[in-house]
């Protein structure tokens, strides 16, 4: 298990896994702006994430992503489109040495945790086969409850190490809508997964002070590795 790591999954595309990532990074970079921090983005395809890590990236900050497609659709059916094969060792691979050179590693997965990366192997798998410590991000929207609790389901049938939750805001509404479409004690009592924190809306994703601000009041001991939880507490 790769303990200094934490892969960021979602219940589905679209849902805010990339702005959690970037507020993790951004509350890493201002509160321990010397330690190593690696993140990766397991596979792409089309243009994005990538494209976004590397403007919001420092220079200290080691960004990899090990496969990339063109074709913006699932994996499997954009190398089949391509021409190309799925390389899940050297994904797998790239992620070891990763976590073996920095402190701390964001992992951003694709899709939601059923999203398939082969014809075989859906994100859950992989997940719960390497034993990532994982944080699921979940929408303040309509339909968010079933949702959630058919993701959590999911990722215990394939064992997959679920540290938390984090509620993301994606409208401007969404903050005063969590009681109604994602109440924290009815996600926590049918999933048995603790509300970890909440993503605001972020209109300016840009904003690293403000990012790191919010991802202060998350409950970081679940989030960080133990060494680097206990230098924040100093802070």
């Amino acid at each position: 298990m790769l303990e200094n790591c934490l892969f960021i999954a979602g219940t589905d595309t679209e849902v805010g896994k990339t702005v959690v990532s970037s507020a993790l990074i951004a509350y890493w970079r201002h509160f321990l702006p010397l330690a190593p921090l690696g993140v990766i983005k397991l596979m792409q395809t089309g243009i994005g994430d990538r494209q976004w890590y590397e403007n919001f990236c420092d220079d200290q900050t080691s960004l990899i992503v090990p496969l990339e497609y063109k074709t913006p659709v699932a994996p499997p059916v954009a190398a089949k489109l391509e021409g190309r094969e799925i390389d899940l060792d050297f994904v797998w691979r790239s992620l070891q040495n990763l976590a073996a050179e920095q402190e701390f590693v964001i992992a951003e997965s694709l899709g939601s945790l059923g999203s398939p990366v082969t014809d075989d192997k859906i994100v859950a798998d992989l997940a719960g086969e390497w034993q990532l410590p994982t944080v699921l991000v979940v929408p303040v929207k309509l339909g968010t409850i079933g949702q959630t609790i058919a993701q959590v389901s999911l990722a215990r049938e394939r064992n997959v190490k679920l540290q938390g939750l984090i509620l993301s805001c994606g409208t401007p509404d969404a903050q005063g809508e969590i009681e109604e479409l994602a109440p924290p004690g009815i996600l926590e009592k049918f999933t048995n997964i603790p509300v970890l924190g909440v993503l605001p809306y972020v209109k300016d994703w840009g904003d690293r002070h403000s990012l790191a601000q919010t991802v202060a009041t998350w409950n970081l001991e679940q989030l960080l590795p133990s060494k680097a939880f206990e230098l924040t507490r100093k802070i």
